[in-house]
């Protein structure tokens, strides 16, 4: 009996394992449509390889397919997560209480209380109030206009030239009458000029205070006006 049931127990063996080889090498083997995918992601660097689509499909559904510049996937250990806060970054109540005390009275203008203002400062979340309790800096005083000085008197010692006022222009109103001087002088260059009041058909001699100075009158050469009747004024003399 027992050289019957051992062969039979090895065949019942044999067809157990077969049974489980099957779906093993389902759950490894690639689909097609997978190894399409696969292929078209890394295209560039298969055909870069020399190999056909083809041979990189059937590799692939064997499950022996190496993408060329691609390193295999490997399992990475879950990275350790950290808290938002490191040990660098708490401050000490020590350093808390310092900050309290060099902003104490802005914080107490705030209403927060030290307490408060500590443990914010220990989680790193506290504000510090600004704007209270401080002093506005002084305004500059504006800046006077520089003086200004009044332009230097002249010198009572310093002699102003005088410019001798232009000849009286005359008003001419008969033959050889001039408005100028010089005009009657070029008429009778060896001769006098005089100027003549035509209201009162007196004439002048010049350095008179009535040469050239009456509201009617012109000049002209002495025996000029002596032919036209004019006469000279008592109290002058020609001129030597």
């Amino acid at each position: 009996m027992r050289v019957k049931f051992a062969p039979m127990l090895s065949i019942v063996a044999v067809a157990v394992t077969l049974a489980f080889v099957p779906g093993a090498v389902m759950a490894a083997t690639k689909t097609a449509k997978d190894c399409n995918a696969e292929y078209a992601a890394n295209k560039p660097a298969i055909q870069a390889s020399g190999q056909k689509k083809a041979d990189f499909i059937a590799a692939c559904r064997a499950g022996t397919d190496a993408t060329p510049g691609v390193a295999p996937a490997t399992t990475t250990a879950p990275a350790k997560t950290t808290s938002s806060a490191t040990a660098g970054d708490v401050k000490t109540a020590k350093a808390c209480d310092a900050e309290y005390a060099a902003n104490k009275d802005a914080i107490k203008k705030s209403g927060e209380t030290k307490k408060d203002f500590v443990a914010a400062c220990r989680a790193g979340t506290e504000v510090i109030p600004v704007g209270q309790g401080t002093t506005a800096a002084p305004t500059a005083a504006p800046a006077t206009a520089p003086a200004t000085t009044a332009p230097a008197k002249p010198s009572s010692t310093t002699r102003t030239k005088t410019v001798p006022a232009p000849s009286v222009a005359g008003t001419p109103t008969g033959a050889n009458q001039f408005a100028t001087e010089g005009q009657a002088k070029a008429r009778c260059p060896a001769g006098t000029v005089v100027w003549v009041n035509l209201k009162s058909k007196i004439f002048h001699f010049a350095g008179s205070r009535n040469y050239g100075n009456t509201k009617q009158g012109a000049y002209i050469c002495e025996s000029d006006a002596t032919a036209s009747g004019f006469r000279a004024a008592e109290n002058e003399k020609q001129p030597q």
